[in-house]
């Protein structure tokens, strides 16, 4: 992107009487929102120029660079501004927890839940794993002691492809003596350690959604 054609989409945004905007961040990969700040006009083109995010803080008066002491940072994948201007939206590759708590999300507390049956008849097929993409991303962020997802992003790429081959090997063992309950087992286990390999990755599963999604919609070969 040219200044020329930065400038241009700049000028959309309506800045408060104080100069800021409000710049909502979220995880690229699994969609979860990670947090809350403001940007002044200085701060959004340091982002920009940067690729890391840069903040302006109301209480200190101050930019600040996300991530500069904790090591904390976000790299910036991309950034959109709302149908009225007055709010940003900041998606990044988020290095360890955004919270300064040690949350992976500064937005961990609930003020209200649904039931477990309400939420059941509202979500859709593809909802656990949703969920369980934004637990892996949990897991990455804040590594807590003794959980296996830990375990498995702490050992690196060669233990989780390790474990990928195992867990297809399963599959295909449960397949071959025809055992219905160990081949959901497994390949409920595979699912798992390949959104565990897509996290690592930096793959989004909505782009292993979108493939499939281009390959139903390809029209098929007549010979």
């Amino acid at each position: 992107m040219t200044q020329q054609e930065q400038g241009q989409w700049q000028d959309q945004i309506k800045w408060s009487d104080d100069g800021l905007v409000p710049a909502v961040v979220q995880d690229a990969l699994s969609k979860e929102v990670l947090m809350l700040a403001y940007m002044n006009k200085e701060s959004l083109q340091k982002s920009l120029e940067s690729g890391q995010t840069w903040f302006w803080s109301r209480s200190r008066g101050e930019l600040w660079n996300k991530g500069a002491t904790s090591g904390h940072t976000q790299q910036i994948e991309s950034l959109h501004y709302d149908c009225d201007g007055d709010t940003l939206l900041v998606k990044v590759r988020q290095n360890g927890p955004a919270c300064h708590t040690g949350a992976y999300s500064c937005f961990y507390r609930e003020g209200t839940s649904k039931t477990a049956e309400a939420a059941a008849q509202q979500e859709d097929r593809f909802g656990p794993l949703s969920r369980l993409e934004t637990t892996i991303a949990q897991r990455d962020a804040e590594r807590p002691e003794g959980a296996y997802t830990t375990y498995l992003f702490e050992k690196g790429i060669d233990k989780i492809l390790k474990k990928v081959g195992e867990e297809t090997a399963e599959v295909i063992i449960a397949a071959k003596n025809r055992d219905g309950d160990e081949l959901r087992c497994e390949s409920a286990d595979l699912i798992f350690h390949l959104m565990v390999l897509l996290r690592e990755q930096g793959i989004p599963f909505d782009d292993v959604l979108k493939e499939l999604e281009f390959r139903h919609r390809k029209p098929v070969k007549k010979d």
